[in-house]
């Protein structure tokens, strides 16, 4: 028997297990990239409209520090810059999903004793995971390549634009190998793996926003820090201009010594455990710990951290283009667009900021959402079983995590706004007024979040199983039909389905409080449905 015999069956069972979540992660990407194309061309129909936005985002920093400039000011360039940078977040999250699940997760969980008794070499759950990961990531590429292709761009380019956002997802399927076997537990790896994801994202930005801005006010040649990033590589392809493909072979050559550092770091622990042991707690537990909220918060911290640091990132990016925004008011395919989003503002500003601060705010419904599936994992790992153990109620516990839930929702929209309030504040001139103003602006949307916040609470108490699809299904769905759903010329009878329709759009209109008052009631009820099921019913033990 070799080190990687049974890995095809291995193959076999993971894409069984992935059936329903991968073409998830491949197709959803895939046409969101081409839709992208068409909301460009319409966006921007004409060569001088295209100029103009290619030049507002070299002359941005702000603006190349989140997505990268655009390689010139053709569709396809513009394509690239504005789907590149969250698509290959995307498909490297596919990738440590792929392989942290089908490795270190089976270790933990105890399916991978079962695997390891039957006839398997000591590498072939590795070698599976890795093969599925870069097949999804290829097949990733190739959709995406053929989807820009059948839309009318340039061939090279879209398959420049599809193996850059493969070559990403592909370099993290290495770096996950790694962190699995670093990492004695599922989380530690993803939390290895998503941080560096977070370091490569901040160094292409850096990269970019430094980056020097050449003569045609378009081109930038982006700084050094983006050379030692994995996406900062895929983006150097420069799809639609120059594509240059030699630069592929950076992440690919990344990937490929990562996993063979994997496999040997693999040979030198034992089954089950990482290379990195658990470190032993404190001999006693601090004040914080006593207390439901204390543990939740525990819990909780890490995450809501870096969600405030890209909340930060964000709103200093919004505010920065505030008032460049009205060089491009004689587009008026753009002004029809920014009025779909955030209303008939005073001023074309405001209207902006209503429509980003809409858009911001229902991504940032995964913060609670993602807090409370945290909730619904302690469960269905067992450890909620030894806390329900001391004297402690299922009410109470739950309670924390919702407290933490809302809290942190609430100092993200605040951040967001204060973030973009103090840049656009510093253009003006008046940065204590815009503070206060787009500060409450950034919390109008807050029942919205909290709506769909107690939705989670109550699938956890009555599909506890099945939450995790769920509830990431509702919140995409809620934003396709309500912030998006204008755009896409949705009928109001479905667009009503989704609270982020119900929100007004503040700045650039009156604020009434009827439909705030609304949906914060129908948080409630969500919420105590969902306590109320929660406290009668059995718990989820681990399968």
């Amino acid at each position: 028997m070799s080190a990687v015999t049974g890995t095809a069956t291995l193959v076999r069972l993971a894409l069984r297990r992935e059936r329903v979540r991968l073409p998830i992660w491949i197709l959803a990407p895939a046409a969101l990239v081409t839709l992208q194309a068409g909301n460009i061309a319409s966006t921007y129909p004409t060569q001088g409209d295209r100029v103009a936005a290619a030049q507002l985002l070299a002359a941005n920093p702000g603006l190349r520090l989140l997505r990268g400039p655009a390689a010139n000011s053709s569709l396809g360039a513009l394509t690239f810059s504005d789907a590149f940078w969250i698509l290959a977040v995307l498909a490297a999250l596919m990738s440590v999903s792929v392989v942290v699940r089908h490795t270190r997760q089976d270790e933990e969980s105890g399916r991978g004793d079962l695997i390891a008794s039957s006839a398997v070499g000591p590498y072939a759950s590795l070698a599976a995971a890795v093969s599925v990961a870069v097949t999804a990531d290829l097949l990733l590429a190739g959709l995406t390549a053929l989807g820009l292709a059948a839309y009318g761009l340039p061939v090279s380019g879209s398959v420049a634009t599809g193996l850059a956002i493969g070559a990403s997802g592909i370099a993290f399927v290495g770096i996950a190998a790694v962190a699995v076997q670093i990492a004695s537990s599922a989380r530690t790896a993803t939390a290895l793996s998503t941080a560096a994801l977070g370091a490569a994202y901040l160094l292409r930005g850096i990269g970019d926003a430094f980056g020097r801005v050449e003569d045609d006010g378009i081109t930038v040649t982006s700084a050094w820090p983006s050379w030692l990033s994995p996406m900062g590589w895929a983006q150097q392809v420069r799809a639609f201009g120059a594509n240059d493909w030699w630069v592929l072979a950076l992440p690919v050559a990344l990937a490929t010594v990562t996993a063979a550092i994997a496999v040997a770091l693999a040979g030198h622990r034992d089954y089950g455990l990482g290379m990195l042991a658990d470190r032993p707690g404190p001999a006693a537990a601090p004040h914080t710990l006593r207390s439901t909220l204390g543990l939740a918060w525990r819990l909780q911290r890490g995450v809501l951290l870096g969600w405030m640091v890209a909340m930060a990132i964000a709103g200093a990016v919004v505010g920065s283009l505030g008032q460049q925004i009205e060089d491009l008011a004689q587009n008026p395919r753009l002004v029809e667009l920014l009025t779909a989003l955030g209303g008939a503002g005073v001023d074309l500003s405001d209207t902006f900021y209503a429509a980003l601060l809409t858009l911001i705010s229902a991504i940032v419904t995964g913060f609670p959402l993602q807090a409370m599936l945290r909730a619904n994992g302690e469960e269905s790992s067992g450890r909620l079983e030894h806390v329900l153990a001391a004297a402690v109620g299922r009410t109470r516990w739950m309670a924390g995590h919702i407290t933490c839930a809302v809290l942190g929702t609430l100092a993200l929209l605040l951040i967001l706004g204060a973030f973009a309030g103090i840049s656009d504040g510093l253009a003006t001139g008046d940065p204590a007024t815009r503070l206060v103003t787009l500060s409450g602006a950034a919390l109008v949307p807050a029942p919205a979040t909290l709506a769909l916040t107690g939705a989670a609470i109550a699938v956890i108490g009555l599909l506890p199983r099945n939450a995790g699809a769920l509830v990431w299904a509702g919140l995409t769905v809620a934003i396709l039909i309500g912030p998006i759903g204008e755009i896409l010329n949705l009928p109001n009878a479905v667009r009503n389905l989704s609270p982020f329709t119900h929100v007004p759009p503040a700045p650039a209109a009156d604020i009434p409080a009827t439909p705030l008052l609304a949906l914060i009631a129908i948080a409630a009820v969500l919420t105590t449905a969902g306590l109320i099921r929660f406290a009668r019913r059995d718990l989820t033990l681990p399968a």
